[in-house]
């Protein structure tokens, strides 16, 4: 692979430069370049410029030329900052049981719900789940995720929830996109556990995470604080011993009732997802925090239900980032694009807020600085859209699809008729 590569022309690059962490954004705050050229050096981009006087210097660099002959849009490689990709089963059941009229919480205590995935997954080969993992990343990357949260969560027991990090880590390890392991072995209380909630936890605590450390498999601890899991109060010692053995904190919070996000504001957690059931007094406590609120309009579109309050959190000064929370049961669709594009038109967002949702902002929910933004010195993750006008991109709802996705310098999808 050459040292150097080049893009151009790109006839509007969208590089989310300049922009608040925080708060809401005005429609016409993007700032954008036209006819541009981006080239990168060792993954990393060196120049961006103006396509006819940088186009010179890249070839005299001895750089990878591509030039592309139809007008595109670029945006920073986008970042899916929450989903659940390794499991193995289907949750169709469930979701026909959903339409019908029963509820998450009812279809779970009959042994439907996230235990159905545990019992499946645990079934599954390390294989098999790597297989799995693959597969859907490539799906994502053809919509132009070059990041991506992948969670544990379905195994639950310290072996189980070991076969899951190490599925991700082995996964990432063959796949163009970068995949961000977490440890949500903190899901829900196994059925198969014959002690308390509190002592599942102190075992987790105990046994589990420094297992995680000791094989370098995750950096991340998340918990779903919630009725039919976790109370803040048994998940608090939880959360600051995984803080003492030097792991970052997300949490599950606010999904059908509250106080999730104030235990994540409590541990200053990275993000606080879900908040379908945030109050004013929630998203107050939000946005006078650190604490990146993240939407997941899949798992509404999925349950039937409301939408996080992205308009108020912005409003009230918070970060909002948008993720897929793509999973078999609750989230289905995993089509991060798509969910970012419903919820900006359910929730008033403009067009800015929610490209931040799904770049910058996201990055902040992981604590990456290094993406999500294209400027000098960041990495070269791009996705190229067919068309002169970023505005397209969302009002297509997600079916104006990529034709090339870049990770870090290199072309790692392209449409087959680009």
């Amino acid at each position: 692979m050459a040292e150097y590569s080049y893009f151009g022309p790109i006839a509007e690059l969208v590089s989310m430069d300049a922009l608040p962490l925080k708060g809401a954004i005005q429609e016409n705050a993007l700032g954008l370049l036209t006819r541009q050229g981006v080239l990168a050096r060792n993954g990393m981009i060196q120049e961006i410029g103006e396509h006819e006087k940088l186009l010179p210097f890249a070839k005299k660099a001895g750089a990878e030329i591509h030039i592309f002959d139809t007008p595109l849009v670029a945006l920073p490689g986008l970042i899916d900052c929450h989903t659940h990709i390794c499991f193995s089963g289907s949750r169709a059941r469930d979701y026909a049981l959903r339409n019908a009229g029963s509820t998450y919480l009812e279809i779970a205590k009959a042994g439907g719900g996230i235990w159905d995935t545990v019992t499946r997954t645990r079934q599954a080969s390390e294989g098999e789940l790597i297989r799995g993992i693959t597969t859907r990343v490539g799906k994502h990357i053809s919509q132009g995720v070059t990041t991506i949260e992948v969670k544990s969560g379905y195994g639950l027991t310290t072996e189980e929830e070991l076969k899951m990090l190490r599925a991700i880590r082995k996964a990432g390890d063959s796949v163009p996109a970068d995949l961000i392991s977490t440890c949500l072995a903190a899901h829900m209380l196994p059925r198969d556990y014959a002690g308390s909630s509190k002592e599942y936890l102190e075992m987790l605590g105990n046994e589990l995470l420094p297992r995680i450390t000791e094989e370098g498999l995750s950096k991340r601890v998340d918990a779903f604080v919630e009725e039919g899991a976790f109370s803040p109060s048994d998940i608090l010692p939880y959360l600051e011993k995984a803080k003492g053995l030097g792991f970052e904190i997300t949490v599950h919070a606010d999904q059908f009732t509250t106080g999730g996000s104030q235990v994540a504001i409590d541990c200053q957690a990275l993000s606080a997802d879900h908040l379908e059931a945030s109050t004013s007094k929630e998203v107050s406590a939000l946005a006078q925090s650190d604490v990146v609120a993240v939407a997941l309009p899949g798992a509404s579109l999925g349950l039937g239900c409301g939408f996080t309050p992205a308009r108020a959190l912005l409003d009230a000064g918070a970060s909002l980032a948008i993720a897929s929370d793509h999973n078999p049961g609750s989230a289905p669709m995993g089509q991060l694009l798509t969910q970012a594009a419903i919820l900006g038109a359910r929730e008033k967002l403009t067009t800015p807020e929610v490209f931040a949702g799904i770049t910058f902002r996201a990055a902040a929910a992981l604590n990456l600085s290094d993406r999500g933004i294209l400027r000098k010195g960041m990495l070269t993750d791009m996705v190229l859209f067919p068309t002169n006008d970023h505005r397209e991109i969302l009002y297509h709802q997600g079916s104006l699809q990529p034709v090339y996705t870049i990770k870090k310098g290199k072309i790692v999808y392209s449409k087959p008729e680009a």
